[in-house]
């Protein structure tokens, strides 16, 4: 086939010199892709040729907070947003890709008071709210262009321009419309509960967010105390005279919380046993001598020491009476301190008494729990229902407030609870009421924003309902997809199960207003609450606004707003004021309501929310399953009454190259620019892609990972490019092939590419349709090493003898494979693609049609069986180091319808190999014993053993001895029992000892190759010349002869070498396009070869 005209590849290049780099530097490349892209408008031209409407991918891009730099963990998710919008766009979608900033929150608060040099609220007070909420503003938008420099270099296509800040007045207002909606539905109330509490910071946490990271539960070492309770003869229980002076013992890791002890709590069905004090008492035990005391009976060995008995015999013996834990209820017992004994005072007439509530357990301390009801979940819970008040004995810094001056406690008054235990402690011992010390070694929660161990604490929050729709919550999450599988029935779903109201507000000053308004009258109860900007207007007759006269939702702004109120629950109308309540919304309320409030709903864009939520497709690690999919989902079944997203990967957590959490410190983590700069963002999209972080478990980033992605598919492919332009360019005499599109070819190796990526493009489309990221890359992964290591490497004589159908087979396959690689590799594959082409960008082209492609899936599956069995070859060689250049004799290949194997493929494998011959057998014919293969079963006892019951040894002994078989259709059996997949491992084993000059392996996929070892004086000539061979392409490259230039070769070697290629002339010329080759016998360690271009005469002569 001639080719008029000239054609030159690549087409379209951003490479100054116009030309492929055979070793190409990626970041440079991508460098410039970015560049065109900007200039090009390319990302906007991707949206812009898409349909909207029903047309529209929606995916939420769960917002970052910008008064921090990225790190890996943003890299990860905006990777996977990135090559989902762009796959979608191929499948025709239009994927609008709108930026959003988190702007709200103690994690902006904290760091605009560490820029200030702030370290408490009251300092906040002081500058005032106005001025700190302005630095937060500031604080909050700090790194928004190192932010933007950064997801533009990793080739992430976002619209920065349209983005969304929840601190914008729109966005918070839809937030208002979601309380005021929640409220309408009875869904909020304030209550005064326990709540996981920061005293550093001075607000409450939800309990969520104690879930969301490991982290968070650190190993801490606190001091516990077990105390002494005597026992009165208070009360109605009739036990009370008996046991009245009985020491009740409770244990506690908290003693700052003893100071407001107000009840014991025992367990119901618990056997608790009485024993006097033993005879060898330890000093460590301040507890007056010959005291009687009451534990659980199974504690008691834990115990024993400490009692004054040698061991737990001793102590069980002593015991002189047992109760069941019911029996004890309402017995009285004397309080450690008198400070909160005052009942007018406190309201603690139903106070200091044993209560019976069945969370009591003996797992460790005494059976017997201490209750301090605003520092306990089941402690307020137990004494609210017993009549027993909460009383609060620490402020909002967790400093034990002024009551306690003056009293035996006067020393921990004004003192940080964790500061104030050793005085407690000493106090507890001058008082005899310490029976032992100890330290204890727990996990222990901290505040996820500033790392502060927490303490529980009452506060008075308002709460979303959670419980009430808890169960539409389970409903509707049977219909998200989740990525891995597992998660939505694990870990969300379990969740979801255990799920809690709310806590929603925080008593702080940067974030949404909690938009209630209540009369300060002290009487009255009347509340309003208001769900838009003209609700307010209309009531307070204006809108709240800044110095600079904007409207303003925040504080203190919003809290200026009062209006009397006029209510009438105070008979002639109330003269009070409605102020608003001062505490702001929950960060996350505002994370999970981002999916109206970006666009202003329902103010604005009403018809296209309802039409466009939920979202096709979210993404974030897995612990936002506690966080924004958690939130988010709350919201969206409370508000819509359906999911917020109906797909949604869950990946792991990225980790340091020490397998821990990625420190700066500790610098256990590859700095993310000298990636980039180094080995580039494809390269990096690739190794995190194609990870098993996506699959939910955790990944450790090393250099060496991401740079190996290079290796297995940016390097291949680029080389495979490169070589289709150098044959392509140097066709018909230097003017070039114009490659064409085919889809059919005569060749068998071309079949088989073809039908090969057919599969890649189906698989490719699958798995991503399915979001299964990993499985496209494993397949990308795959094909590009059959393209590559199979194709090319043997295709390359028909490239040099300029085979057109050869190159446009490669020229479409390349084609495809960039625009199926596109969302994986985006700027490698533009690079690739518009020098293939000269088309504008891969990324505005439609997704390949897999059916162009002809199917031929015995083609396929046979040729894969070639490359396995060559791939064993090749082991074989290596394991008896027979280089490949050295020819054998033969290699026995038996496998089921080896028959299929002649001809074609059976010619591939003796050329890979260097076989004379390839002997073909069925397997079902041959005897495996007679090549040393035989194979053995061993059954998994675990496994098979719940199904099996005693049956299973009855199998194993089987296996052992022989006596098992299998059947045609797969069936094992092993002494008369038929074994399940995964009971047992069958294995094939090859006994090289027995099989002489020969060796054998076994194939993946059943059956087995016999590779004939023995090298003959004539093979061994025969390997020596084509050794020779190498050397002269060597020499060829060196001396820059193009690649069908004729040459002029001379080779110096040791006799025996000169003699091999004079035996193999013939061989060693045709390979090497000598129109002449002389040899030159000498005393040297290697042989070398000198090349010189033949002119054209000589040319011509030897091929006439």
């Amino acid at each position: 086939m001639s080719n008029p005209g000239e054609t030159h590849y690549p087409r379209v290049t951003t490479d100054p010199s116009g030309e492929t780099p055979s070793s190409p530097h990626f970041p440079s490349i991508e460098e410039r892709i970015l560049e065109f892209w900007e200039k090009d408008g390319t990302f906007q031209a991707s949206i812009d040729q898409r349909e909207g409407g029903e047309n529209e991918f929606v995916f939420y891009d769960g917002p970052p907070f910008a008064n921090g730099l990225p790190h890996y963990g943003h890299l990860l998710t905006g990777y996977v947003k990135d090559l989902v919008a762009r796959y979608q766009t191929q499948r025709g979608r239009r994927v609008e890709r709108r930026f959003g900033w988190d702007t709200h929150g103690l994690p902006a608060e904290l760091e605009a008071m560490k820029q200030l040099g702030m370290t408490d609220k009251n300092e906040i007070l002081e500058m005032g709210i106005d001025k700190f909420n302005a630095a937060c503003r500031e604080s909050v938008l700090k790194y928004t262009e190192e932010w933007q420099t950064y997801v533009t270099r990793q080739a992430r296509w976002v619209d920065f321009e349209n983005d969304y800040k929840t601190l914008n007045p729109s966005f918070m207002e839809s937030v208002l419309w979601a309380f005021k909606t929640l409220h309408d539905k009875g869904l909020t109330y304030e209550g005064f509960r326990v709540l996981p509490y920061c005293w550093r910071d001075e607000t409450p946490l939800s309990n969520h967010e104690l879930r969301m990271d490991e982290d968070v539960y650190k190993d801490r070492q606190d001091p516990t105390v077990t105390v002494t309770f005597p026992i009165t003869a208070a009360g109605d229980n009739p036990l009370a005279d008996e046991l009245t002076g009985v020491a009740v013992l409770a244990w506690t890791t908290t003693p700052w919380t003893l100071p407001t002890n107000l009840s014991l709590v025992v367990g119901p069905e618990i056997e608790y046993a009485v024993l006097p004090a033993g005879p060898e008492q330890p000093k460590t035990n301040t507890v007056e001598a010959g005291a009687r005391y009451l534990l659980a009976k199974d504690l008691i060995a834990a115990h024993a020491k400490d009692l004054g008995y040698a061991d737990a015999a001793a102590a069980h013996d002593a015991v002189v009476a047992t109760y069941a834990g019911e029996q004890l209820d309402g017995l009285h017992y004397e309080p450690l301190w008198s400070v909160l004994a005052d009942n007018e005072k406190f309201d603690t007439s139903n106070a200091y008494r044993i209560l019976v509530d069945d969370y009591v357990t003996t797992t460790d301390g005494t059976g017997v729990v201490h209750q301090a009801p605003a520092y306990g979940e089941d402690d307020q819970r137990v004494c609210e229902a017993n009549g027993i008040p909460v009383i609060l004995s620490v402020d909002e810094g967790g400093r034990f407030l002024p009551f306690f001056k003056g009293t035996d406690l006067d020393a921990i008054a004004g003192v940080q609870v964790f500061d104030a235990n050793p005085a407690i402690i000493a106090n507890l011992k001058s008082r005899g009421r310490l029976m032992r010390q100890a330290t204890y070694n727990h996990s222990y929660p901290h505040c996820w924003r500033c790392r502060t161990p927490l303490i529980y604490r009452a506060i008075t929050s308002w709460y979303v309902k959670v419980t009430d729709f808890k169960q539409d919550m389970l409903d509707l999450n049977q219909q998200i997809n989740w990525i891995p599988s597992n998660v939505k029935d694990g870990q969300f779903g379990k969740w979801l199960e255990n799920a809690r109201d709310w806590s929603i507000s925080r008593n702080r000053f940067w974030g949404s207003p909690i938009p209630v308004w209540k009369c300060d009258c002290g009487e009255c109860d009347h509340i309003e609450v208001f769900g838009s900007l003209a609700e307010i207007e209309e009531r307070f007759g204006r809108l709240p606004r800044n110095h600079e006269g904007e409207v303003d939702m925040h504080r203190p702004f919003i809290d200026e707003l009062t209006v009397e109120c006029g209510s009438e629950c105070c008979g002639d109308g109330c003269n009070g004021v409605m102020r608003r309540v001062e505490d702001v919304l929950d960060v996350w309320f505002d994370s999970g309501s981002m999916p109206y409030a970006q666009v202003h709903y329902p103010f604005s864009n009403e018809e296209w929310f309802d039409t466009h939520n939920p979202a096709d497709f979210i993404v974030e690690y897995i612990g936002q399953t506690r966080g924004w999919f958690y939130t988010m989902h709350i919201l969206a079944t409370a508000l819509f009454g359906r999911p917020a997203f109906t797909n949604v990967i869950s990946h792991g957590i990225v980790l340091g190259s020490d397998g821990q959490k990625m420190s700066k410190s500790l610098r256990n983590y590859p700095d993310v620019n000298e990636v980039l700069d180094r080995d580039g963002s494809d390269a990096m999209r690739w190794f995190l892609m194609s990870s098993p972080i996506l699959r939910g478990g955790n990944l450790i980033v090393t250099e060496e990972g991401i740079r190996e992605g290079v290796r297995q598919v940016l390097l291949p492919l680029w080389s495979t490019w490169y070589f289709f332009t150098l044959y392509a360019n140097s066709s018909f005499g230097g003017k070039g092939y114009d490659a064409q599109e085919r889809y059919d070819a005569k060749d068998p190796l071309d079949r088989f590419l073809l039908a090969a990526t057919g599969d890649l493009v189906r698989d490719v489309r699958e798995s991503m349709d399915n979001y299964e990221v990993a499985g496209a890359t494993e397949a990308l992964r795959r094909f590009t090493d059959v393209l590559t290591n199979w194709y090319v490497r043997r295709s390359r004589h028909r490239f040099f003898d300029e085979d057109t159908e050869a190159m446009d087979v490669l020229y479409t396959v390349l084609e495809t494979v960039c625009r199926v690689a596109a969302p994986l590799l985006p700027l490698a594959t533009e690079e690739m693609w518009r020098g293939l082409t000269g088309g504008r960008s891969v990324h505005l082209t439609d997704y390949p049609d897999a059916d162009k492609f002809p199917q031929d899936p015995q083609l396929v599956e046979l040729m894969n069986l070639t490359r396995s069995i060559t791939s064993q070859g090749s082991s074989l060689r290596k394991a008896h180091q027979l280089r490949v250049r050295l020819p054998l004799a033969a290699m026995d290949v038996v496998v089921d319808g080896a028959d299929a194997l002649n001809g074609t493929f059976a010619d591939i494998i003796a050329d890979e190999l260097n076989l004379k011959e390839v002997r073909l057998a069925d397997a079902a014919e041959v005897d495996e014993a007679s090549y040393g293969i035989t194979r053995t079963l061993v059954v998994n006892a675990r496994v098979a053993g719940p199904r099996l019951g005693k049956q299973v040894q009855q199998a194993i002994k089987a296996s052992k001895t022989g006596d098992w078989s299998v059947a045609e259709d797969g069936t094992v059996t092993a002494g008369g029992l038929a074994l399940e997949e995964g009971e047992y491992t069958l294995t094939t084993v090859v006994d090289e000892g027995s099989a002489g000059a020969r060796a054998a392996a076994v194939l993946p996929t059943g059956g087995f190759v016999v590779l004939d070892t023995e090298v003959t004086p004539e093979l061994e000539a025969e390997g020596v010349a084509r050794d020779v061979i190498r050397v002269i392409q060597a020499a060829r490259r060196d001396s820059g002869l193009s690649v069908g230039q004729r040459a002029k070769v001379v080779v110096r070697a040791e006799q025996s070498v000169v003699d091999a290629v004079e035996a193999h002339r013939e061989l060693v010329a045709g390979e090497t396009l000598a129109v002449e080759l002389t040899t030159e016998a000498a005393n040297v360690d290697a042989p070398s070869a000198t090349v010189e271009a033949a002119g054209a005469a000589d040319a011509t002569g030897q091929e006439g």
